[in-house]
Protein backbone atom coordinates (compact mmCIF):
# COMPACT_ATOMS: atom_id res chain seq x y z
CA UNK A 1 0.00 0.00 0.00
CA UNK A 2 1.38 3.45 -1.14
CA UNK A 3 0.68 6.84 1.30
CA UNK A 4 0.63 10.02 -0.16
CA UNK A 5 1.84 12.65 1.63
CA UNK A 6 -0.94 15.48 1.53
CA UNK A 7 1.30 19.24 1.50
CA UNK A 8 -1.92 21.28 1.80
CA UNK A 9 -3.41 19.43 5.01
CA UNK A 10 0.17 19.54 6.58
CA UNK A 11 0.80 23.24 5.00
CA UNK A 12 0.86 24.82 8.45
CA UNK A 13 3.36 21.99 9.96
CA UNK A 14 5.40 22.29 6.78
CA UNK A 15 5.89 25.68 7.48
CA UNK A 16 6.16 25.05 11.44
CA UNK A 17 8.73 22.98 10.03
CA UNK A 18 10.66 25.36 7.91
CA UNK A 19 11.36 27.90 10.36
CA UNK A 20 12.60 25.08 12.52
CA UNK A 21 15.35 23.97 9.91
CA UNK A 22 16.03 27.64 9.54
CA UNK A 23 17.11 27.81 13.43
CA UNK A 24 19.27 24.97 13.36
CA UNK A 25 20.68 25.11 10.04
CA UNK A 26 24.19 26.62 11.27
CA UNK A 27 24.35 24.39 14.44
CA UNK A 28 26.82 22.00 14.46
CA UNK A 29 25.12 18.40 13.96
CA UNK A 30 21.85 19.97 12.56
CA UNK A 31 20.70 16.69 11.07
CA UNK A 32 19.63 14.45 13.74
CA UNK A 33 17.65 16.93 15.71
CA UNK A 34 15.67 18.17 12.17
CA UNK A 35 15.27 14.89 11.26
CA UNK A 36 13.77 14.42 15.05
CA UNK A 37 11.88 16.73 14.35
CA UNK A 38 10.21 15.84 11.35
CA UNK A 39 9.31 12.40 12.64
CA UNK A 40 8.09 13.83 15.84
CA UNK A 41 6.00 16.52 13.65
CA UNK A 42 4.69 14.15 10.75
CA UNK A 43 4.82 10.81 12.34
CA UNK A 44 7.56 9.48 9.52
CA UNK A 45 9.53 10.99 7.19
CA UNK A 46 8.00 11.57 4.23
CA UNK A 47 9.79 12.63 0.96
CA UNK A 48 8.72 16.21 0.35
CA UNK A 49 9.81 16.80 3.67
CA UNK A 50 13.46 14.55 3.26
CA UNK A 51 13.40 17.02 0.14
CA UNK A 52 12.89 20.27 1.90
CA UNK A 53 15.53 19.40 5.13
CA UNK A 54 17.93 18.97 1.86
CA UNK A 55 17.52 22.27 0.62
CA UNK A 56 17.12 23.87 3.74
CA UNK A 57 20.48 22.08 5.20
CA UNK A 58 22.53 22.18 1.73
CA UNK A 59 22.88 18.69 2.75
CA UNK A 60 22.67 15.90 0.19
CA UNK A 61 19.18 13.94 -0.16
CA UNK A 62 21.55 10.51 0.02
CA UNK A 63 23.31 11.77 3.02
CA UNK A 64 20.34 12.45 4.64
CA UNK A 65 18.41 9.06 3.44
CA UNK A 66 21.26 6.89 4.72
CA UNK A 67 20.77 8.50 7.90
CA UNK A 68 17.43 8.01 8.10
CA UNK A 69 17.43 4.81 7.29
CA UNK A 70 20.06 3.51 9.48
CA UNK A 71 18.35 4.78 12.92
CA UNK A 72 15.51 2.86 13.57
CA UNK A 73 13.64 5.82 15.53
CA UNK A 74 12.81 6.98 11.59
CA UNK A 75 10.60 5.41 9.67
CA UNK A 76 9.68 6.16 5.83
CA UNK A 77 6.39 4.85 5.92
CA UNK A 78 3.69 6.29 8.21
CA UNK A 79 2.61 4.85 11.08
CA UNK A 80 -0.84 4.08 13.07
CA UNK A 81 -2.00 5.65 15.77
CA UNK A 82 -1.84 2.23 17.28
CA UNK A 83 2.14 0.68 16.81
CA UNK A 84 1.74 -3.06 18.27
CA UNK A 85 4.69 -4.73 18.81
CA UNK A 86 5.00 -8.47 18.54
CA UNK A 87 8.37 -9.91 20.54
CA UNK A 88 10.16 -12.43 18.29
CA UNK A 89 13.22 -12.79 20.99
CA UNK A 90 13.90 -15.98 22.13
CA UNK A 91 11.53 -16.52 25.48
CA UNK A 92 8.69 -15.43 23.61
CA UNK A 93 9.02 -16.65 20.11
CA UNK A 94 9.49 -20.05 22.40
CA UNK A 95 6.46 -19.73 23.98
CA UNK A 96 4.58 -19.04 20.96
CA UNK A 97 4.48 -15.40 19.91
CA UNK A 98 4.75 -16.63 16.09
CA UNK A 99 1.41 -17.41 16.43
CA UNK A 100 0.07 -14.13 18.37
CA UNK A 101 2.32 -12.62 15.08
CA UNK A 102 -0.22 -14.53 12.82
CA UNK A 103 -2.87 -13.62 14.74
CA UNK A 104 -2.92 -10.17 14.53
CA UNK A 105 -2.02 -10.15 10.92
CA UNK A 106 -5.13 -12.08 10.63
CA UNK A 107 -7.00 -10.16 12.57
CA UNK A 108 -5.94 -6.76 10.90
CA UNK A 109 -5.28 -7.92 7.35
CA UNK A 110 -1.70 -6.79 7.17
CA UNK A 111 2.19 -8.09 7.11
CA UNK A 112 4.84 -7.01 9.73
CA UNK A 113 6.30 -3.57 9.00
CA UNK A 114 2.73 -2.36 7.46
CA UNK A 115 0.12 -0.07 8.32
CA UNK A 116 -3.57 -0.21 8.11
CA UNK A 117 -5.13 1.24 5.82
CA UNK A 118 -7.47 3.76 8.34
CA UNK A 119 -4.20 4.31 9.80
CA UNK A 120 -5.45 2.72 12.93
CA UNK A 121 -2.81 0.00 13.23
CA UNK A 122 0.86 -0.50 12.78
CA UNK A 123 2.52 -3.71 13.16
CA UNK A 124 6.00 -5.05 13.43
CA UNK A 125 7.82 -7.76 14.63
CA UNK A 126 10.49 -6.94 17.08
CA UNK A 127 13.29 -8.55 19.38
CA UNK A 128 13.96 -8.05 22.95
CA UNK A 129 11.45 -5.81 24.63
CA UNK A 130 12.79 -6.94 28.52
CA UNK A 131 9.72 -8.63 29.51
CA UNK A 132 11.14 -12.15 29.05
CA UNK A 133 9.31 -13.62 32.64
CA UNK A 134 6.15 -12.78 30.50
CA UNK A 135 6.53 -14.78 27.58
CA UNK A 136 5.08 -13.75 24.67
CA UNK A 137 4.63 -9.96 24.87
CA UNK A 138 2.55 -8.15 23.07
CA UNK A 139 3.11 -4.05 23.14
CA UNK A 140 0.36 -1.41 22.02
CA UNK A 141 2.02 2.10 22.36
CA UNK A 142 3.03 2.14 25.58
CA UNK A 143 0.46 -1.04 26.99
CA UNK A 144 2.02 -4.51 27.58
CA UNK A 145 0.54 -7.65 27.29
CA UNK A 146 2.56 -10.79 28.54
CA UNK A 147 1.25 -14.20 29.02
CA UNK A 148 -0.66 -14.35 25.57
CA UNK A 149 -2.32 -17.02 23.53
CA UNK A 150 -3.61 -16.26 20.06
CA UNK A 151 -7.55 -16.22 21.25
CA UNK A 152 -6.60 -13.22 23.44
CA UNK A 153 -5.57 -10.99 20.40
CA UNK A 154 -8.49 -9.96 19.27
CA UNK A 155 -10.08 -8.88 22.70
CA UNK A 156 -6.66 -6.76 23.37
CA UNK A 157 -6.97 -4.93 19.92
CA UNK A 158 -11.00 -4.69 20.30
CA UNK A 159 -9.60 -2.01 23.25
CA UNK A 160 -8.06 0.23 20.69
CA UNK A 161 -10.43 -0.49 17.82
Amino acid sequence: MEFKFDLEKNKDKLDEFKIFIKDNKEKQGALMPVLQEAQAKFGYLPVEVLEMISKGLNVPLSEIYGVATFYSQFSLIPKGEFKIGICLGTACYVKGSQELLNKVMEELGIESGQTTPDMKFSLTATRCIGACGLAPVLSVNDDVYGRLKPEDVKGILDKYR
